[in-house]
């Protein structure tokens, strides 16, 4: 894949990127926007995407983002702050967050919001660090909740940063040669679309997306956002977003249906098949199984996905206002300019 000359960047409320200096790497479809400050020896991978819009984010120096990883906020609430000489592998997802210096968060971690990693911790592949979680620093961590496993020796902790930044991408996409027609909504310039699909007004399809119809549809109802680095495939049969639902970043899924007012958590997988009903929220990292039907009105978690909650107003209200943010984000985005770091 061909490297950009820098990322794609854009201002938010008049804000632009700082960055302190060069970026060491710069990967294709690598975006960093908003109110973002990002520090000296930077690199970021292939469609990795640094987003700062609902509040702001502070990267230190020497840091790697692996390829299609995500690093976004929590509207108005929670900003993200990462520390120096911090190793991010691919599809990482850093949420709202405080990781400390000096950590390692290899491929698939999801750190949620309000949570502080202290220094010199190792997030393992594809844990998840529940919402305001403090995890003491020197710890490897692992699971869903991520939980202590083991003592970080020192020579451990090296390893663990050079086999991160190493890693290469397993969501790596060849560049998408068609073209579809023009969507009345947000498409992210460095999103990629191929076949048939449909979307209605006020739709987000953000920074890094995949959305590949192949010989069936896509249909995504009105209001709907597929946030940063989602992979939506059709093998066999047509995939269905109805209107108002939430994708969350780092989404996977493949032949299936979302009803209305439901909301997929970070870095989720749904299998090929997967019924999502409405009034459902899918919890971080879970996993479904093919054909699995997820009944309205619970939460669902786990790998293999099962209800372990009831839906109530609290998160009916989190699914509520991650609506609107969404359409309001679009609605600036669509209307900024984009350029390359070195335009």
């Amino acid at each position: 894949m061909t490297e950009s000359s820098g990322p794609i960047t854009a201002p938010f409320d008049g804000i632009s990127p700082q960055f302190a200096g060069p970026l060491a790497h710069a990967g294709a479809g690598a975006a960093v926007l908003g109110r973002a400050t990002v520090g000296e020896h930077a690199w970021l991978g292939a469609y990795a995407v640094i987003r700062a819009d609902g509040h702001y984010v502070q990267v230190g120096n020497d840091f790697h983002l692996g390829e299609h990883a995500t690093i976004h906020i929590s509207h108005g609430l929670y900003p993200t702050h990462v520390g120096n000489h911090v190793s991010a592998g691919p599809e990482v997802v850093i949420h709202a967050c405080t990781i400390g210096e000096n950590c390692v968060l290899e491929r698939g971690a999801v750190v949620l919001d309000g949570s502080q990693i202290g220094p010199g911790a190792i997030i393992k592949a594809g844990s998840v660090v529940y919402p305001r979680s403090e995890l003491e620093g020197g710890w490897i961590y692992e699971g869903s909740p991520a939980k202590a496993v083991a003592r970080v020796m020192p020579e451990d902790l090296a390893a663990h940063h050079e086999q991160t930044r190493a890693a290469g991408a397993a969501r790596e996409r060849a560049p998408i040669a068609g073209a579809i027609g023009e969507l009345d909504c947000f498409v992210a310039p460095t999103a990629r679309l191929d076949g048939e699909i449909q979307a209605g007004p006020e739709v987000g399809i953000w920074y890094g997306c995949y959305l590949n119809a192949g010989a069936h549809r896509i249909e995504i109802g009105r209001g709907t956002n597929i946030q940063d680095n989602t992979v939506i495939i059709c093998e066999n049969q047509d995939v269905v977003l109805a209107a108002d639902v939430s994708l969350g970043h780092n989404v996977t899924m493949i032949d299936c249906r979302v009803e209305s007012q439901s909301l997929i958590g970070i870095g989720s997988t749904l299998a090929a098949g997967t019924v999502v009903e409405s009034d459902v929220l899918v919890a971080a990292g879970a996993r479904t199984e093919p054909g699995q039907r997820l009944t309205s009105g619970q939460v669902w978690g786990g790998n293999p996905a099962r209800p372990i909650g009831a839906m109530d107003d609290r998160k009916r209200m989190i699914v509520a206002r991650t609506l609107p943010a969404y359409r309001e984000y679009a609605a600036r985005f669509r209307a900024t300019e984009h350029a390359p770091l070195n335009a």
